[in-house]
């Protein structure tokens, strides 16, 4: 039996070695930057890893509460810096935006589609209505030096490649873009890998890396996904 239970465990210990060094390999492009604009903060949950790479970072955050808790966690790192935005691929649009269960992480412009076979307790449970803005115009507005940022990263429950169009002009700016997408219909109508491949192709970035992180009993998967630009 001490043998049965000693296997299990090493194998336990293997596989989460191999998640950890997984994870480390994907993010090891931030060696390569000096600056990343990450839109969809949420509360800045990379915010120590960051700065662990001395990065210069851009948080972009829509929903009010959660901005608030956002500042308060980066206050300590002088390099890091928040905005209160909701980027699409339209400016000054009124939007009727969901507020998720889950502290918020999933919350969306979009409705829940095939998200809930993955994550079944996670619910919308409010919304608020925000203004729209295109990436071009928050870095033109508060006289952000792109120059600094050579990563976009991106997590905003699949509206990404609205915010791609809206900063499509930038995009010959960053040298590499990370985003969490789907391929399948996780939300109503949201872009998926194809879609978001698709267009950064014609920016001249291609697909480096893809690593699974939740897969739908149904078929289909979701991705850490990362593009550079060749």
């Amino acid at each position: 039996m001490k043998k049965i239970i000693n296997l299990i465990i090493s194998k336990i210990l293997f596989i989460f070695k191999g998640e950890i060094s997984q994870l480390k390999d994907a993010n090891s492009f931030l060696n390569n930057v000096s600056g990343v604009i990450h839109v969809g903060a949420n509360s800045g949950q990379e915010r120590d890893e960051y700065n662990l790479y001395s990065l210069n970072v851009i948080w972009i955050e829509p929903i009010p509460k959660v901005f608030n808790k956002l500042k308060k966690n980066i206050k300590k790192y002088s390099k890091q810096k928040a905005y209160k935005y909701l980027l699409t691929n339209i400016d000054n649009q009124d939007i009727n935006f969901k507020i998720a269960n889950n502290a918020g992480q999933s919350s969306s412009i979009l409705e829940l589609n095939q998200h809930k076979d993955i994550w079944p307790n996670v619910e919308y449970t409010s919304s608020i209505k925000l203004k729209s803005s295109t990436l071009k115009n928050v870095i033109k507005h508060e006289k952000i030096d792109i120059k600094k940022y050579q990563a976009l990263i991106m997590d905003t429950q699949g509206s990404e490649l609205l915010v791609l169009k809206g900063g499509s002009s930038l995009l010959k700016n960053f040298k590499y873009i990370k985003t969490e997408a789907a391929d399948f219909e996780s939300y109503k109508e949201c872009c998926l890998i194809k879609d978001l491949s698709k267009f950064l192709n014609k920016f001249g970035f291609k697909e480096i890396k893809k690593i699974k992180f939740a897969t739908r009993k149904g078929g289909g998967n979701y991705f850490d996904i990362l593009y550079e630009r060749k």
